[in-house]
């Protein structure tokens, strides 16, 4: 294996680096968006029931807005709970906006390696080449051996750049969609709890 890669040349030293850092990120990104950490099952049901007996304080708001995600937009929602639904809303999107950014954490540098490293076995080729036509020019085309140096180091950079951007392409395309379905349902299960919430303050309203 060892001289597989040292055939590659010096080229292949950041195509492997970006293997780890590919590695690293998708470990941790299949770790901080597990569907449990981000939106809990009964979140929404527990704060609809601390709603319903006024044992929704601002110290719970704050218990809820450190627990998850989902617990942060839905403090958003709750912080102004006591106005009108488009300020409810709007809160809540604000906050969503924030914490989508934060789901989306490494992707960025998840798919720049799936677009580098396929260029970085490009140069290798390139380079690779120009070794090949330098012992031509040098040698001509009598020894075998030397012109197989050449196209060795151009083959292997490109299988390894292209070995490492291909699924790092498929887990950046994963992880987004995957950031963009979590972010719907947060917003469903946030706009349910103000519908909910806002239907109760309009029969308070309304009660003799």
């Amino acid at each position: 294996m060892w001289e597989i890669v040292s055939a590659g040349g010096l080229l292949m030293l950041p195509i492997i680096i970006c293997s780890i850092v590919a590695v690293a990120i998708i470990g941790e990104r299949f770790w901080s968006l597990k569907q449990e950490k981000i939106i809990p099952t009964n979140l929404v049901a527990d704060v609809w029931r601390m709603a319903s007996s006024r044992q929704l304080t601002d110290e719970k708001v704050r218990e809820i807005q450190q627990e998850s995600p989902l617990g942060r937009v839905l403090a958003a929602g709750l912080m102004t709970r006591t106005q009108e639904r488009d300020s409810m809303k709007a809160s809540i999107e604000e906050v969503g906006g924030h914490v989508a950014h934060e789901l989306e954490r490494y992707l960025n540098a998840l798919g720049t390696i799936a677009a580098v490293t396929p260029l970085l076995g490009l140069l290798g080729t390139v380079v690779g080449m120009i070794k090949v036509f330098t012992n031509i020019t040098n040698v001509g085309v009598g020894n075998p051996a030397l012109l197989a140096g050449g196209i060795s180091t151009a083959l292997i950079t490109t299988a390894g750049g292209l070995m490492v951007a291909i699924p790092s392409l498929m887990f950046y395309r994963y992880f987004r969609g995957r950031v963009d379905g979590l972010v719907i349902d947060m917003e469903k299960e946030s706009l349910k709890l103000v519908d909910v919430l806002q239907k109760r303050q309009s029969k308070a309203r309304v009660a003799p």
